[in-house]
């Protein structure tokens, strides 16, 4: 059926969501020559202004999606925290990818890294905090620092506290459990010498594809800057890319899927997390490779055969443009919105926060050093 509504171009890809990811999925669904929707709680976001087909509005209103449901033929989402009930029930009625039983293997991290352990993965060293108690223990058996996590809903920093001594842990404990009924994890603080990450688009087909392992760098828990490909042994990306790999498969993932390592100081290489989205690691993919992370996350859920995931050259650099105040999400000086060599993307946010994602800006180059320098020069120019 799907592929019939392709060959027609009347096929409908629908996004649970509407920021920036969704609004990177439309661009490259119609280039494919799909149609797009959307639905979001929040009227107004990136992707609401891509599409004739938005359901989006205040509240949480069944009629309001079961209208989105009947417009479209196939379902994706931008970001991991729909509640699983939800998913359960739009799959009664129309194909979603990735699917409730893959979000229920990873909306707790506690069960995610049960899974990835099973399929023999390796990982840092955690245990669930059911109490404080459970966390001194932790502390005696693996040492300081540790860092404690919730263990659903936590991202860019945002539900984790790291835990330097024993007189921490009531704090760190209060802090995350305050307005969290999802439980809590500890996780042991890995000496890491960089944190890499890799993304795996695997299709309804059963076909997969591997993007270059790159390296990530953050500023505040918050991405900075994507290096690819990263600058490590290449026994060590492949190893990297193979575990990617293994994860999507352990939760058998369709779409795609962005997967956080660490490389440790004595060469281990320990999965961190993953993501059932395009991921902020690979926006370098749009400029840096011959197909982008969207474009396969679309070719993933329709059927279509995924694309290649090679550089276009020899490396490339994403770095994230945060907000640098609170206020509107427009630019204070639209005469420095030249990024000369570099890509200049914003996310038509309507509103800037400090530290919020407002865009980013890509650099592609013959080295890795040129890449960095063009995308640094561009980033440094550009003011909120």
């Amino acid at each position: 059926m799907l592929q019939s509504r392709i060959d027609n171009g009347s096929l409908i890809v629908g996004v649970l969501g509407a920021g920036q990811l969704a609004k990177m999925l439309a661009n490259d669904a119609y280039r494919l020559g799909l149609r797009f929707a959307t639905i979001e709680d929040k009227p107004g976001s990136p992707a609401t202004f891509m599409t004739k087909l938005d359901f989006s509005g205040s509240g949480n209103d069944r009629e309001r999606l079961d209208n989105f449901i009947n417009n479209v033929d196939v379902i994706t989402l931008e970001n991991e925290f729909i509640d699983p009930e939800i998913l359960e029930y739009i799959e009664q009625l129309k194909p979603v990818y990735p699917s409730s039983k893959t979000l229920n293997l990873i909306q707790d991290k506690y069960i995610q890294k049960n899974t990835f352990r099973d399929a023999g993965l390796e990982l840092p060293n955690y245990q669930k905090m059911d109490n404080i108690e459970d966390c001194k223990e932790f502390g005696a058996s693996f040492g300081y620092p540790f860092v404690l996590k919730s263990r659903k809903y936590g991202y860019d920093g945002y539900g984790n506290e790291t835990v330097d001594s024993e007189e921490e842990i009531e704090t760190a404990f209060n802090n995350l459990t305050k307005n969290n009924k999802s439980g809590l994890l500890a996780e042991s603080f890995v000496n890491f010498t960089k944190e890499l990450a890799v993304m795996v688009a695997r299709s309804k087909n059963g076909e997969v594809v591997v993007y270059p392992c790159v390296e990530t760098i953050q500023r505040n828990h918050i991405c900075h800057k994507v290096i690819a490909p990263a600058q490590i042994d290449e026994k060590i990306a492949e190893k990297a890319k193979r575990y990617a790999v293994k994860c999507v498969e352990a939760i058998n993932g369709i779409g795609v899927f962005g997967i956080e390592l660490f490389l440790t100081d004595d060469g281990q290489v320990l999965v961190n997390e993953i993501a059932p989205r395009p991921h902020n690691s690979g926006h370098y993919t749009i400029e840096g490779c011959y197909t982008s992370q969207y474009e396969n996350a679309i070719r993933a859920i329709t059927g279509l055969p995924l694309g290649n995931t090679d550089l276009i050259m020899g490396a490339a650099c994403m770095i994230n443009l945060l907000g640098e105040r609170d206020g509107s999400g427009v630019p204070r000086s639209p005469d420095k919105m030249l990024a000369k060599k570099a890509k200049l993307h914003l996310y038509n946010k309507s509103e800037s926060r400090v530290g919020r994602k407002m865009g980013h800006i890509t650099a592609i180059a013959s080295t890795t050093k040129e890449a960095v320098s063009i995308a640094e020069d561009a980033a440094n120019s550009f003011k909120w």
